[in-house]
């Protein structure tokens, strides 16, 4: 606990200061005021998180997770565990949607075994992190350890660091000098056969909302396969009892170790001033997470969209965040997470790049 704890007190208040200013600025850009509405919104967010008058977003990487789950022995997906370890060879031979939306917006994506259930090849761009060989079944008993789900989060920290600290020394010729930021901006993607139902289940012990409010179809199972997923998930944590006041014990109760590693990545961004935007109801599952073990972590998270998963509207509603877009998107990977980083870019490009009334000679709106 020592690392996360180290990390969760370097998370500041936003620099609200800068957020004024600001929006001082985008007031007297040539438009009326506030006429592009949450763009205007997300670029003050950023200045506030960064603590810069003008943000870069320059240097964008996905982090994308990938883990299996033991409840997968209750027939609760349509598709075989197998398919996650496929997955990530997809990844890492670039032809899944991450990457195409990754390339898309210049953004490197990084790919990571936190418990994938075999041995995956090497590969240059494959990190190894594994937790375990997959949960265990959490209608059986707990997913994880707790140990195991520290470890989860503190590797996830640390792949953040790893990656912060190799993309500053980078871009400054191999000085950490010069107040240079390693990281712009991320974004959380992940891969796990099972994971909308260990989302639902953390969900269900935060929220405290009914399981067929939070309790969506995945991977695409029928109404059949809907009601036995809920089931599994009323009995996981009826055998478990997480404790809500605790997120290691929910994380280790009905979690994963992708989750555990994304909530890593959302503290260790915070800690570092990075905007930190978030993918679908599996990486607001983690958000919980994080936002279980420091509440302020919430002014640091960006949701990029609204999944078509029906939890993930009731978990960003407690988290206290609001979705950029809604395009009926249910894949995952960080796929949403990579559009929302788009939009994050055009804001501190609109704050940073367009003209004020004074610069440009334009007339200002009659005071009427």
């Amino acid at each position: 606990m020592k690392r996360i704890n180290e990390t969760i007190k370097k998370i500041k208040d936003l620099d609200f200061g800068l957020m004024a200013k600001a929006k001082e600025r985008l007031d007297n850009l040539t438009k009326p005021k506030e006429s592009l509405g949450k763009l205007e919104d997300l670029a003050r967010l950023i200045v506030g998180i960064t603590a810069s008058e003008n943000p870069s977003m320059k240097n964008k990487v996905i982090f994308t997770f990938a883990a299996d789950h033991g409840v997968t022995e209750e027939s609760i997906s349509a598709f075989p565990k197998e398919v996650t370890a496929q997955m990530v060879y997809n990844f890492l031979s670039g032809g899944a949607g991450i990457n195409v939306l990754a390339n898309h917006i210049g953004a490197r994506v990084v790919v990571a075994d936190l418990g994938v259930s075999c041995d995956l090849k090497p590969h240059k761009n494959l990190l190894i992190k594994k937790v375990n060989y997959g949960t265990k079944n959490f209608t059986k008993g707990p997913a994880m350890s707790r140990n195991e789900a520290i470890r989860s989060i503190c590797a996830g920290i640390d792949i953040f660091e790893q990656e912060y600290s190799a993309t500053l020394m980078q871009s400054t010729g191999g000085s950490a000098s010069g107040g240079k930021k390693g990281i712009d901006i991320i974004g959380t993607g992940e891969m796990g056969i099972g994971n909308t139902t260990a989302s639902s289940a953390i969900a269900a012990v935060f929220t405290k909302k009914p399981l067929k409010l939070l309790t969506g179809r995945g991977t695409g199972i029928d109404e059949k396969g809907l009601k036995n997923k809920i089931k599994v998930i009323e009995k996981g944590l009826r055998t478990n009892k997480p404790d809500s006041g605790d997120a290691i014990d929910v994380l280790s109760k009905v979690g994963g170790f992708e989750i555990g590693g994304l909530s890593g990545i959302i503290l260790g961004a915070a800690a570092r001033k990075v905007p930190v935007v978030i993918d679908g109801f599996i990486s607001a599952a983690a958000a919980l997470i994080a936002f279980g073990l420091q509440p302020k972590v919430k002014d640091y998270i960006i949701a990029s969209h609204l999944s078509v998963e029906k939890g993930h509207k009731i978990v960003l509603g407690y988290i206290g965040l609001k979705p950029l877009f809604d395009l009926d998107l249910r894949l995952g990977e960080g796929t949403g997470a990579a559009l929302g980083i788009n939009l994050a870019e055009a804001s501190v490009k609109i704050l940073t790049e367009m003209a004020t009334f004074k610069n440009a000679k334009v007339s200002e709106k009659n005071n009427i």
